[in-house]
């Protein structure tokens, strides 16, 4: 059974940092494209990172230069290092695996002093 499960999420002040973990099960991570979503209240869905099969790691403009995925094919998680976080990073975040069409259930995280 695949399943993603997030965790990480808080409350952080602006200019702080988090880093979000997607662990998975039923499936290997490594050889497979990750991405990391994030939705905000009454926006849609965004892609904030994406890691592909080979390894190549794509991001936004909005999030460029402050978030970087990464993967631990051992302990078969994904991560979201951010940094220089701001109120409009505020937001659920999920792990997605296109593979499996598989969603995690997603972690808080709000940007606020």
């Amino acid at each position: 059974q695949v399943q993603l499960v997030e965790s990480g999420g808080g409350l952080v002040q602006p200019g702080g940092s988090l880093r979000l973990s997607c662990a998975a099960s039923g499936f290997s991570i490594s050889g497979n494209a990750m991405n990391w979503y994030r939705q905000a209240p009454g926006k849609e869905r965004e892609l904030v990172a994406a890691s592909s099969s080979s390894g190549a790691r794509t991001y936004p403009n909005s999030v460029k230069g402050r978030f970087t995925i990464s993967r631990d094919n051992v302990k078969n998680t994904v991560y979201l290092q951010m940094n220089s976080l701001k109120p409009e990073d505020t937001a659920v975040y999920s792990c997605y695996a296109p593979r499996w069409v598989k969603w995690g259930q997603g972690t808080q995280v709000t940007v606020s002093s």
